[in-house]
Order: C-alpha cells, then structure tokens, then sequence
C-alpha cells in the first residue's frame, strides 16, 4: 500500500486555526488528507473508520474559555467515544498538536495507562511566563519507537501557546509516565542538556513536551511538526544553518510508514 492509499482525517472544531497547516503537511506526504469537523462527524459517525489516521490540530477550540482543549474533549468524548474505542481497538492512530494535545489529555486518551478515556491523570496549564510562548525550541528524543526511527537525539520545532505547561495529578502519575516509557520527547538546550527558560518554553513537569498512551497508537505533542515539513519554514533556510530533512517531515512520515506497514 503505497501512502496514497493512507487515509488522515483532520478534525476541527470552532477556533481551530492550524487545520490548513496539518492538512498541507500529511498532503505533502501522500496521502489522502481530509477535513471535517466534529459536529459534522458527529452526525456520521461511520465516516471515521474509512481513515488510518486521525489528527486534532492546534488553535484554540471554543476560545479556550473554560480551559484550553476542554469544551472540546466533552464533546469529543461524548459524541465519538465509542468510535475512537473501536478506531483505537483496529490498530490506528491518533495524533493531538498543541490543542489537540489538550483535548487528548482533557478526554483521558493520555496518557491512558489502563484504557482509553480514563480519568484525567495529567493536564496542560499556564505557561509558567504567563505569556503566549512562539519559538522555535530544541527536544531531545526520549523513546526509540516507530514515532522516532531515524530522528536524531536533538530536534528542533516551533512552539506557539499559552497553556502547554504538563503537569500530573501526583507524584505517582509522573512516576509511570517515566518509567512505562510514555515520554517521548522533552525540552532540551540545544546539546541536550537540562533546560530553563526559554529553552523550556513552559516549565513543564520533568520538561516533558510529548507523550504517548500505552499502545503508542495514540501521541500529543505540545511543538507543531507540520509546520516543519519543509526546509523554507526554518528562519534559517537562506543561511544553510539546518541541515538533513525537516524534523517535523521526518516525524509525521514515520506516522505514515507505520501506518502503511499495518494497513498494507
């Protein structure tokens, strides 16, 4: 099955605004990238399982008034929970960027330790700033797995939010996220040393930026790879300062490899 034949669904909601970028970059890889929101969705349910891949992009859904990511993960949750079971039970995938890692973990579809949308054990708050943090950042790569094959240690992409500071419910909750082998990529300095601010953009726990469930078919990530997927969206493209494929390129095309090798 070649990735013409993957299919990704991009799933929208009011104040979603990152829709377009996330449907150029799985496009640009070949496959069939769709977009609907979820009211419609919701209405026809069936739709879902003709997709591979299922991504909630960034933006800020609902305006982020009761909390980024939370108005939606109610309706997520309560209109396509049993869909996203059975999405999740045939083996595919769900990828959440910047909002869509919100309304993952909001929903209990992360970090997920026993099931899907169990109680919330974790949630993004309030950049420790206070402020809305847009850069570009450096992550170092925590997990060797199929999100990171070919991926080097240290990897760059842009941050753009207000709440993408990971915190856990307790003490216990961090723990099994370290030790299961839930994190993927964490906040770095630029040689992969323990950061501060701003090389963690948000103060998070453990400087944790990426996380998968369980079955690592499900991962939210606080950067944004599709919009690095190609080597003009560096600020230092005219300069030659980036070398090798775009890191976000690199990433969401192991997503459709892997996708491919299974449903192949």
């Amino acid at each position: 099955m070649d990735a013409l034949n993957i299919k990704v669904i991009v799933l929208s909601g009011p104040g979603t605004n990152c829709d377009r970028e996330t449907l150029f970059a799985f496009q640009y890889l070949g496959t069939q990238a769709d977009e609907e929101t979820l009211r419609v969705l919701s209405k026809h349910t069936e739709k879902l399982h003709a997709y591979h891949i299922l991504v909630l992009p960034g933006g800020f859904t609902y305006g982020d008034y009761a909390g980024a990511g939370n108005i939606f993960a109610v309706e997520f949750s309560h209109s396509l929970g049993n869909e996203i079971k059975t999405f999740l039970a045939e083996g595919k995938f769900i990828l959440g960027i910047c909002n869509g890692f919100q309304v993952l973990v909001k929903s209990g579809l992360l970090p997920a330790f026993d099931h899907p949308f169990e109680a919330p054990s974790v949630t993004l708050e309030a950049n420790t700033s206070l402020r809305f943090e847009d850069r570009w950042i450096h992550l170092k790569t925590e997990n060797k797995n199929f999100w990171t094959k070919g991926l080097p240690g240290i990897i760059i992409l842009p941050v753009a939010h207000a709440e993408g500071r990971f915190v856990t419910r307790d003490k216990k909750a961090l723990r099994r996220i370290q030790t299961e082998g839930h994190v993927l990529f964490s906040y770095s300095t630029p040689d992969g040393g323990q950061p501060k601010y701003p090389d963690d953009p948000n103060g998070s726990e453990d400087h944790i930026a990426a996380i998968t469930d369980s079955t690592g078919q499900v991962m939210g990530m606080m950067p944004h790879p599709e919009r690095f997927v190609l080597p003009q969206q560096h600020p230092s493209h005219t300069r030659s300062e980036f070398k090798g494929e775009p890191h976000g390129y690199l990433l969401l095309a192991n997503l459709v490899n892997e996708a491919r090798k299974r449903f192949g």
